[in-house]
């Protein structure tokens, strides 16, 4: 141990004796609170952003593939899967892409890398949606028939389910149904209960009644207020299709940062010329860029704690080195050069945040648990899509914000160690 270090020891080992004993209890308490808050925030932000994505992805998939002629009045235009195309879309695995060259999200003018994605499509399925009028004894409600075939991802629908069973495809007769929470309370509806959908095609209206066989709630208000599950193949009976004429198809990937790039690869090298692709975040780019600007709310609320801690160890920091300015006195007396003076106090100030990121730490951690576990923080799910604050730690983000925190905070406390270049040594042991 050199001699900055014993003297740092030492001296920090009788601070609290001192006055400056209550202003290190304060520093240490301002930098734990404030890494505490930032853990939360993170954690709160990232399990937020997350959920609803994994909500509406669940419902939706990752990628949309239609005929070109498609347009947004969901005037349906089949598309064949009893083509070639559909089986290499469940065979794909990763692929190779060029992406713009580039360090830390800058972007070098048009040069290009190449890369490969991590995973491929994970699971592909057909869906026709359909306009149509829910009507009860007493109630009508506009919504729409999500026609689902035998390809249909259950186990991934099931965490929606509040009530009741999968509807049985195999027959491609089924007349059973599934709709939300939303409209089930709505209309006074329950799990058995039979209502029939008045369709429109080619200006012919056309009654169809179906029975519920199960009960769903997404969260997600906008489309659980008007989307039921049906059997595909009622809807291709109306539209007079075939059977492998289908309104979509929706393909799950599996690793969310490929969609893009399988996205692009599908359009250009797999699909056929009569067909698209489309993301879900560019459909919806509404949703996800509300979801974006979470990460400014983010960005403001760590900038505020850092700021905070900052001034709180300078505050400190200066009290320490005014009430050692005998020593201080006494040391350059002995010849001690002003920077090594400097590190005595600098080794305080470090061990100060040290100890208030132990602290803060510890509290984020079990506040984020104490979350997980009981819910105790509840939010308005029409409005936020979730009816409990989510929670979702990440190691990687617990050590980046320790030690960016410990990092910039000692770096600005290299200033105030200055005033130690200021303190003469007859004037400190004259002034005792």
């Amino acid at each position: 141990m050199n001699l900055t270090s014993k003297i740092e020891s030492r001296i920090s080992g009788t601070s609290n004796k001192r006055f400056t004993g209550i202003i290190v209890k304060i520093a240490i308490a301002a930098i734990a609170l404030s890494l505490a808050v930032m853990i939360i925030t993170t954690a709160m932000i990232r399990g937020f952003q997350n959920q609803i994505s994994e909500k509406i992805f669940g419902f939706w998939g990752h990628i949309h593939l239609y005929d070109t002629n498609y347009n947004r009045s969901q005037e349906n235009v089949p598309i064949d899967i009893g083509q070639e195309y559909y089986q290499q879309l469940k065979e794909l695995k990763n692929v190779d892409f060029q992406k713009p060259s580039g360090f830390m999200g800058i972007e070098f003018g048009d040069t290009y890398t190449s890369d490969q994605t991590n995973g491929g499509i994970k699971h592909v399925q057909s869906f026709t949606i359909i306009p149509g009028i829910l009507s009860t004894k007493e109630e009508l409600e506009a919504i729409f028939a999500k026609g689902i075939g035998t390809d249909f991802d259950w186990e991934r629908m099931s965490q929606y389910l509040v009530e009741g069973e999968p509807i049985d495809l195999k027959d491609g007769k089924s007349k059973d149904a599934w709709i939300s929470t939303v409209i089930s309370n709505r209309l006074n509806l329950k799990l058995g209960d039979k209502f029939n959908v008045d369709f429109f095609i080619d200006g012919k209206q056309r009654k169809r009644q179906f029975q519920i066989k199960g009960l769903y709630n997404t969260g997600l208000n906008e489309y659980d207020k008007r989307f039921i599950l049906i059997d595909q193949s009622r809807i291709q009976q109306l539209l007079e299709w075939e059977k492998t004429q289908v309104g979509g198809i929706e393909v799950f990937v599996e690793n969310l940062d490929d969609v893009e790039a399988i996205s692009e690869f599908i359009y250009f090298d797999i699909l056929p010329s009569n067909l698209y692709s489309e993301t879900i975040k560019d459909k919806f780019g509404g949703i996800f860029e509300w979801l974006e600007l979470q990460n400014i709310n983010e960005r403001v609320i760590l900038l505020l704690m850092v700021v905070v801690s900052i001034i709180n160890m300078i505050t400190a920091l200066l009290i320490l080195i005014l009430e050692r300015s005998k020593m201080i006195g006494i040391l350059k007396s002995l010849g001690m050069r002003n920077w090594d003076i400097r590190k005595i106090f600098l080794r305080m100030a470090g061990r100060i945040v040290s100890y208030g990121l132990l602290i803060g730490s510890f509290a984020g951690i079990m506040v984020c648990l104490l979350q997980k576990w009981f819910g105790f923080i509840k939010l308005d799910e029409q409005n936020y899509y979730l009816s409990v604050a989510p929670i979702e730690l990440d190691l990687w983000t617990l050590i980046l914000l320790n030690v960016s925190t410990i990092i910039i905070t000692l770096i600005f406390l290299i200033l105030p160690t200055y005033l130690v270049t200021y303190i003469s040594p007859v004037k400190a042991l004259r002034f005792d």
